[in-house]
């Protein structure tokens, strides 16, 4: 226990020294810096690498004249709700409607081909996560550690608490809400009535990423990954081990260095389910007994998608990249994308759309990775994946912007 305190207290030592050096060289501002958050009950210390930490790129003028002449992402609508200091929200496509929410404690409705407001409520909480939907419910998260659970008519159904702040959006198939929290623990709650199910926790490093990832729920299963690396499938009912893998093996000596978490939603198809930590790799394994198909060195913070062919990666350094889905190999790298910070990629289509902190939305052809079309929104971040609706996508963005765009 004294070693463990002494490992913690020098990393923060450490990440201190950073932020000191940071502020001397003016080279970013607040936000752009590391923040540490201590957890008490777990003697760990977090890691935020959220707002982007990563440097400018810089183009030649030539690159970022053709990058400005894309054409144009078609907009379909968009709306305005409340922005977020402190957490980063995704709005979610349910039965033909978007749901989002902000910060405050609002909670909205929008047709999803038009963009009305259908119905907002306030749901008298600070919210830190959401939003989540399935099964005729709508879900939240708050700082408090509660799960408030809605019907699509917006009058609440239950309440649930939970060991810690929610920091990503609760997940629910099969009558089962899974909600992960800020202490690393995995709940699987009754969607009924919201009592408590099961609950899991996996080992917590002394240093870890600070990540707004939730989890996968496909074929009965809950996947997730953990920090250290660690890639884990869970019985959706009961919440039992079905079995955990290593997507990445700390490297390094410092503990900041050692830092190799899976901060990001995996993603699945009928045989493969894929995964990348940060500062790690890139890895592929069965989706029935976990066995390793394929794995790459490469960090990311933002996370991945799946096609028929291709694992699209948002890396670190600010580039988009093909896999292989069946061997791993490289098949093209974007890198002038002009951005410090990346969303995850989702596919739609022939096309690979991502995000970023300038509020860009980008389209890219899924076999060469050129860029096709490039539109502003409000020209604050979007921190979470785009969201599929029907014929195209919608994003959020730290001002509270909803902008839903086509793909046709």
């Amino acid at each position: 226990m004294i070693l463990r305190r002494f490992v913690s207290m020098a990393s923060l030592r450490f990440v201190l020294l950073l932020f000191l050096l940071q502020l001397l060289t003016g080279c970013a501002n607040t936000a752009d810096m590391f923040s540490l958050r201590a957890l008490d009950s777990l003697g760990s210390d977090i890691v935020d690498l959220v707002r982007g930490s990563e440097k400018e790129v810089e183009l030649d003028p030539e690159e970022l004249a053709e990058l400005e002449k894309a054409d144009k992402v078609q907009l379909l609508w968009q709306n305005t709700i409340g922005g977020s200091q402190i957490a980063a929200f995704s709005p979610v496509f349910e039965d033909g409607s978007v749901y989002a929410a902000d910060e405050s404690g609002r909670l909205f409705r929008f047709d999803a081909s038009t963009g009305a407001q259908i119905w907002s409520i306030d749901t008298q909480h600070k919210l830190s996560g959401g939003v989540g939907a399935g099964s005729g419910m709508i879900l939240v998260g708050t700082f408090q550690g509660e799960v408030l659970a809605f019907d699509q008519r917006g009058n609440s159904q239950w309440k649930a608490q939970v060991t810690s702040e929610v920091l990503s959006a609760p997940q629910i198939a099969n009558d089962v809400a899974v909600v992960r929290t800020g202490d690393g623990r995995i709940f699987g709650l009754d969607a009924l009535d919201g009592s408590r199910k099961w609950v899991y926790q996996g080992a917590t490093p002394a240093l870890t990423v600070r990540s707004h990832a939730s989890v996968l729920i496909s074929r009965g299963a809950v996947f997730a990954g953990f920090p250290g690396g660690k890639l884990t499938a869970m019985n959706l009912f009961n919440g039992n081990i079905g079995w955990e893998v290593a997507v990445s093996q700390p490297r390094g000596v410092t503990e900041l260095e050692r830092m190799t978490d899976v901060t990001s939603l995996p993603v699945v198809d009928d045989q493969f389910v894929c995964a990348v930590a940060y500062q790690g790799r890139v890895a592929c394994f069965d989706i029935m007994d976990g066995g390793q198909i394929w794995v790459r060195d490469g960090s990311s913070n933002a996370g991945l998608d799946i096609d028929n062919d291709y694992v699209y990666v948002s890396k670190d350094h600010n580039a988009v990249m093909a896999y292989d889905k069946r061997s791993g190999a490289g098949v093209w790298r974007q890198n002038r994308l002009a951005s410090r910070k990346l969303s995850a990629p989702l596919v739609r289509g022939h096309y690979i759309v991502v995000a970023n902190h300038q509020g860009y939305v980008t389209l890219l052809r899924n076999y060469d990775g050129a860029v096709v079309a490039r539109s502003a929104t409000d020209g604050s971040a979007i921190f979470t994946h785009p969201e599929p609706i029907p014929g195209g996508f919608v994003v959020q963005t730290q001002k509270g912007g909803l902008y839903a765009f086509s793909v046709q």
